[in-house]
């Protein structure tokens, strides 16, 4: 009898289906929420889950269907949001939250050289760029921005600021002609450059890139030895680009008629790995060459309308299919760090400027935030959208204040609702940076209260 009955356990067991066993054990789940995936088939699982182990995203579906397959050792219950991938800036300037308002209602070479190089000649030090990023850390944390591409000075310092923080950047040692902070010339900044790229070439998190400023602040052979530098290492270039009318004017006067595009491209400095800040002020011959040297675009709106520097040809780059990924630009001329608020922006910029409802639709400016980001920064393999055997990029977006209700399309409302701080979960290569709007890796009062402290020095250098 007794051996009957053990044959017809084990019987019993074999015909039980693999989908019915016990649930696989990973370090967390995600579930309960409406998530976006912003993947291939733009799915969106309603309600649905993630199942996450060490740094990577196991399972992304239906929540039965990864309750049935997977236990989680800490749970996220995200009912009543939405769960996406975490927002991408393609563009800014960390430390300089340090300058938010310092000098506002000026045009970008007014802005630049009149206020803000003048404050960096006086301010810039090691201890202003670790206060400064670490602000900034919590600011883009608290809005959703998981991914960030800076250029700065120190970048050292940024880079150790922005790991411990357990944030992902891409993250450029800019280059410019005159002495600066770091380096007093050109070449000692070239060095430090290359010295960066060495000490972060195979972090998790960071990914160290060459960042000459501008083609009117960098020589014509400086921007060839950065891109030698950048192809060397094969670590991405990031580069100030067509920004305003003044610039394209004044470099055509320069350079026999080229516009900024086509020069770099003289020079041979246009490449895949080229991210490009702004291009404003790029004709139809420019955004085919962009196109076929394969660089990617990082398109700043609310930057591009404070500083008056014009419309970018967003449309005519996408149609043409050149990448394109959105940034806030730094703090200083913008003044946030708010990726929701540049989604919004960029949405409505091009509708009003082209006339057309239909141009730059929330599903594609939520892209430009998450998916083309991590093309633009080339990292579309590991981020950028919710998918199995991707990085644990997440961000759990609140959709319960009375601006979100009713709720429809969370597409819709994620463009043209949500504000950063509606903002609850955010976790970053598998780790939980802030849970519920309280930080895990910051300590928000201690930092607020040295930026302040900083900001004093800052007031007094620039009286």
């Amino acid at each position: 009898m007794k051996l009957a009955r053990l044959l017809a356990v084990l019987v019993l067991a074999l015909c039980v289906p693999a989908h019915a066993q016990a649930p696989r054990r990973v370090a967390l789940v995600i579930t309960g929420g409406t998530v976006v995936t912003v993947d291939g088939a733009r799915h969106v699982f309603n309600p649905g889950a993630i199942a996450i182990d060490g740094a990577d995203i196991l399972a992304v579906g239906p929540a039965a269907d990864i309750a049935a397959r997977y236990r989680g050792a800490e749970q996220i219950n995200a009912s009543g949001s939405v769960v996406i991938p975490g927002l991408i800036n393609t563009h800014t300037h960390a430390p300089m939250v340090m300058y938010r308002g310092l000098a506002d209602d000026l045009p970008l070479q007014d802005w630049l050289t009149k206020y803000i190089f003048p404050a960096e000649a006086k301010t810039v030090s090691r201890e202003m760029v670790r206060v400064g990023t670490q602000l900034a850390a919590v600011e883009m944390i608290q809005s959703g921005t998981t991914a960030y591409a800076d250029m700065y000075y120190f970048e050292e310092e940024i880079a150790r600021a922005t790991k411990a923080a357990g944030l992902r950047g891409v993250l450029g040692q800019t280059l410019i002609d005159f002495p600066v902070a770091d380096a007093k010339t050109f070449d000692e900044g070239l060095a430090r450059a290359e010295a960066f790229i060495k000490e972060f070439a195979a972090d998790d998190l960071i990914v160290p890139a060459v960042a000459p400023h501008a083609p009117y602040t960098v020589s014509g052979d400086h921007l060839k030895a950065a891109r030698a530098l950048a192809t060397k290492y094969s670590v991405p270039y990031i580069i100030h680009l067509a920004e305003t009318k003044t610039e394209v004017s004044d470099m055509q006067k320069a350079h026999g008629g080229m516009t900024p595009v086509a020069y770099l491209d003289s020079l041979g400095a246009l490449g895949p790995r080229t991210l490009a800040a702004h291009v404003v002020w790029a004709t139809p011959e420019d955004i085919a060459i962009l196109k076929a040297r394969q660089v990617a675009v990082s398109h700043n709106p609310e930057s591009n309308m404070k500083l008056a520097s014009g419309v970018a040809p967003v449309p005519a780059l996408l149609a043409a299919g050149v990448t394109v990924g959105l940034g806030t630009d730094g703090a200083a001329s913008n003044n946030d760090l708010d990726m929701f608020e540049a989604m919004r922006m960029a949405a409505f910029l091009h509708k009003v400027q082209s006339t057309d409802p239909q141009v730059i639709p929330a599903a594609t400016a939520l892209e430009m935030a998450t998916i083309n980001g991590a093309k633009a920064l080339g990292l579309e393999t590991k981020i950028g959208s919710l998918e199995a055997g991707k990085k644990a990029d997440v961000v759990v977006v609140s959709m319960s204040s009375a601006r979100q209700t009713p709720l429809y399309d969370p597409i819709s409302h994620l463009v043209y609702a949500t504000r950063g701080d509606d903002v609850r979960t955010v976790v970053v290569n598998g780790k939980v940076l802030m849970r519920d709007r309280r930080l895990t890796t910051l300590n928000e009062a201690a930092v607020i209260a040295a930026a302040r402290k900083l900001a004093e020095s800052v007031r007094a250098a620039v009286k």
